[in-house]
């Protein structure tokens, strides 16, 4: 008789082939098999607790996130959730936290340009002089108006008897002073009136997912981003998905366009040639593991806590999800962390370092730190399975060998009395 080995987790020995080639299992061998896997059962119960990984499972183990020791080869920084941590947090905001405007001039003093239109008016102080003779003593107003001129591509204004005069880059004021000084030796008391018949400089643009793109010239008490937004009139979308880039002198920052809102001090002023892009952005996070409902989800607000981003996921599976280890994966700039009291020294000059937050939902108290604890875009959540969720998946696999054991002993008999009669 030719013996067959059957190695199912160190099994081995319990089938045989008879003389006919034919499968055989006896009574006392299935007793066997039983009192091993009896035997297998209690030797692997502790470490399929521990997440030995002999299953599948839709991510980590709880123990393996948790066995950080904050040594020099750990690869992100684990941090329980705290009042401390949640207060941190909470202070940064949710997505009002996108982006911030670090250049903050003043109102800008409006400057003639290139291809700008303005207006001459010379005064004097009586008939008789250069610009009005003496038998126009009769004539309304001691003035003459030259006609509008454009600025050239030099830069430059022609007045008569006072020659060119430059403008690109000076100030109203400071134009009509230059002329009056070229004029003073020869007309009577001049006095010179400058306006703006056209602005083609000092230009703003405003474009993207506004309800009318526009480019306009700034005005003399000056515009800020929520100024030139309304000229353009106003998003398309909702606030908290709609964010506002501010393209200046070739660098360019973004800004969440409630935090313009929220924070005056970002609603800055806007400067020539200013560029303004509105675009929006769907804001998500990610739900993985013991949760009711897994994959991408949508902010649809301003600002989502831990709380209501598993509410959203669909909850904690009952019979599933340890409601101890609840993770928040994201990748933290590194001064937030030193705030927290996180020692930091290890990463050097790394100014961004991968997180994992640590929510125990087992805690009462750890649903008031979830509450007020906000989630940011494109989070990952990560709900741990509990330990005798691997149990119940061995206990299922015991219970598959042991039924397929016992169904071929089954059917054997069955053919064994049929042949025997």
């Amino acid at each position: 008789m030719k013996i067959y080995e059957c190695r199912i987790v160190g099994l081995r020995g319990l089938l045989h082939l008879d003389g006919a080639g034919g499968l055989e299992f006896g009574r006392p061998r299935l007793r066997a098999a039983r009192r091993w896997l009896a035997m297998a059962l209690l030797l692997c119960a502790p470490l399929l607790t521990t997440g030995c990984g002999l299953f599948p499972a839709s991510g980590p183990y709880s123990p393996q996130i948790m066995a950080y020791n904050g040594g020099p080869d750990a690869q992100y920084e684990l941090v329980p959730l705290s009042p401390g941590v949640a207060t941190v947090l909470s202070r940064r905001g949710g997505l009002k936290a996108v982006g911030s405007f670090s250049d903050r001039p003043p109102a800008p003093d409006i400057r003639l340009g290139v291809g700008d239109v303005v207006s001459v008016t010379v005064f004097e102080a009586q008939a008789g002089g250069l610009f009005i003779p003496l038998q126009a003593a009769s004539r309304p107003g001691n003035f003459v108006q030259i006609p509008n001129q454009t600025v050239d591509r030099a830069g430059n204004i022609t007045v008569p008897y006072a020659g060119q005069v430059r403008a690109a880059g000076r100030t109203v004021p400071e134009v009509q002073n230059d002329i009056v000084a070229k004029l003073r030796n020869r007309a009577i008391e001049p006095q010179v009136v400058i306006s703006i018949a056209e602005q083609r400089s000092n230009l703003v643009s405003v474009m993207g997912d506004v309800n009318n793109p526009v480019k306009f010239a700034l005005s003399l008490p000056g515009e800020r981003i929520l100024d030139s937004i309304a000229r353009a009139g106003g998003p398309k979308s909702q606030g908290w998905q709609t964010f506002v880039t501010l393209q200046r002198r070739g660098h360019k920052q973004t800004v969440g366009f409630n935090r313009l809102i929220s924070e005056p001090e970002n609603n800055i002023n806007v400067q020539p040639g200013d560029t303004i892009y509105v675009f929006s952005e769907q804001q998500t996070f990610l739900a993985f593991g013991a949760t009711g409902q897994q994959g991408q989800f949508n902010f649809d607000q301003d600002r989502l806590s831990l709380a209501e981003a598993v509410a959203k996921a669909g909850g904690l599976i009952d019979q599933q999800a340890d409601p101890r280890t609840v993770f928040i994966y994201r990748v933290e700039p590194i001064d937030i962390l030193a705030e927290m009291g996180v020692d930091v020294s290890r990463w050097g000059n790394t100014r961004h370092v991968p997180v994992i937050y640590w929510a125990n939902f087992g805690d009462p108290a750890g649903y008031f730190l979830a509450t007020q604890t906000p989630i940011q875009n494109k989070d990952v959540i990560y709900i741990s399975n509990a330990a005798t969720v691997d149990f119940t998946k061995f206990l299922q696999f015991v219970r598959d060998i042991t039924a397929t054991a016992q169904d071929h002993f089954t059917l054997r008999n069955t053919i064994n009395i049929k042949s025997s009669n």
